[in-house]
């Protein structure tokens, strides 16, 4: 089998990692696979290709910015995926995020059913949906028709046009005669949500992502980072996060939640803060972002609770790694991550109470058996989150669709 996979980034990031693990995991297996991605560093091995130049990923950027409109640029890298494809000849195609500034996304995909390509296409996110938002969030506009857009400043970002109702209708022409599609989503939630869409006929499988609970997130003697840390509290809070500090990972309900907790005996350990240097608080370490994965690892063996302040996470692949290294999860109920950490393995509540999320923290901190034990929590990872696991799903989807 022939498997090509087409993601914005490859071997880093969330989607990037799972694109990798994939394409590795398949190799493996014995078949052939190739990558084409967009964006980062364009020497990672000898089966991946980066397609779009910087230039032209910053040339779609603007030219979004300007006019309003996002995945109608780089004719550039869109015409050399297409050339790829003809040349590789995959049995399958395999899309995971292709928005990110660097394809013409209806071109393409007006050219795999031209030519009839078994595609697979695993939405991360809300973007294929709804007119441009990776995260609706509140906004419902999207079950009917998306216009006067409430993010049309965030990304992708129009400084003034609107035209998140052209995008959106553009999209529904484009999946209308796609018949050489699947879809698989990597939580029910949002399964969920793209059946209130104008998807809602597809059938939806629900896979979730995976994570290497052998070799990479498993617990880990933590004595000697404590000590490095110079931490001497007897309980401690991890949060970790791409740009934690950012809107959508809400490290700003981190530094409310440790406010109201300053009297109890608990550090909070912040990953991934851009400027650790502007936060000064006794019981707050903040650490910039963390590339090599056995060393993050690490981090949330540290913890006696991981703390999600997401608005809205369509799996959380942050939740899944904490409770490989034994972590139960508090925090806001940002959509899929009650599904990832269950009640026993997670406890959540409405988004932006960070009293009752501080509440809940002391009392578990203060009696352990509110959550299931650190073992209890390896084992529910590594049944339902493994890497195998995600491969073997995604295995059967392919042999079903070469059936078709």
């Amino acid at each position: 089998m022939r498997i090509l996979f087409v993601d914005v980034v490859y071997g880093s990031s969330s989607t990037g990692k799972i694109v990798k693990d994939l394409s590795d995991a398949f190799e493996a297996k014995g078949h052939t696979t190739f990558t084409a991605f967009g964006r980062g560093n364009d020497l990672i091995d000898l089966k991946s290709q980066k397609i779009s130049s910087d230039l032209e990923v910053y040339t779609h950027a603007a030219l979004t910015r300007i006019t309003g409109l996002t995945g109608y640029f780089s004719p550039f890298s869109t015409q050399k995926l297409i050339n790829l494809i003809e040349t590789f000849k995959p049995d399958i195609v395999h899309l995971h995020e292709i928005h990110g500034y660097f394809l013409n996304i209806n071109q393409l995909c007006e050219f795999l059913k031209l030519k009839k390509i078994r595609t697979l296409w695993t939405f991360h996110s809300e973007f294929m949906y709804t007119g441009k938002c990776g995260h609706a969030f509140e906004c419902n506009k999207w079950q009917t028709e998306c216009m006067q857009c409430p993010q049309v400043h965030e990304y992708p970002s129009s400084i003034l046009f609107d035209f998140t109702k052209k995008m959106f209708n553009d999209k529904k022409s484009m999946f209308k005669d796609f018949e050489h599609l699947r879809i698989t989503t990597p939580s029910k939630w949002l399964a969920d949500r793209v059946k209130d869409s104008f998807l809602g006929e597809r059938k939806i499988k629900v896979i979730h992502n995976g994570i290497d609970t052998e070799r990479v997130f498993f617990r880990r003697d933590t004595g000697t980072l404590k000590k490095s840390l110079g931490i001497t509290s007897k309980y401690i809070v991890v949060s970790i996060g791409p740009d934690l500090m950012s809107d959508q990972k809400g490290g700003k309900h981190t530094l409310k939640i440790a406010e109201l907790m300053k009297n109890e005996d608990v550090t909070f350990v912040m990953v991934g803060v851009n400027k650790p240097q502007e936060i000064d608080a006794p019981n707050i370490i903040s650490i910039g972002k963390i590339y090599d994965q056995n060393e993050l690892a690490k981090y949330f063996s540290l913890g006696n609770i991981f703390l999600l302040t997401s608005k809205k996470e369509t799996f959380s692949l942050v939740c899944a790694e904490s409770l490989a290294c034994g972590v139960p999860v508090v925090g806001f109920n940002a959509g899929a991550p009650v599904e990832v950490a269950p009640d026993g393995y997670g406890k959540f509540v409405e988004y932006g109470n960070v009293d009752k999320v501080a509440k809940i923290l002391i009392n578990s901190l203060k009696q352990p058996d509110l959550f299931k034990s650190s073992n209890d929590c390896i084992q529910y990872a590594r049944d339902n989150f493994s890497n195998s696991i995600m491969v073997n799903n995604y295995e059967e989807v392919y042999s079903d669709m070469l059936k078709s």
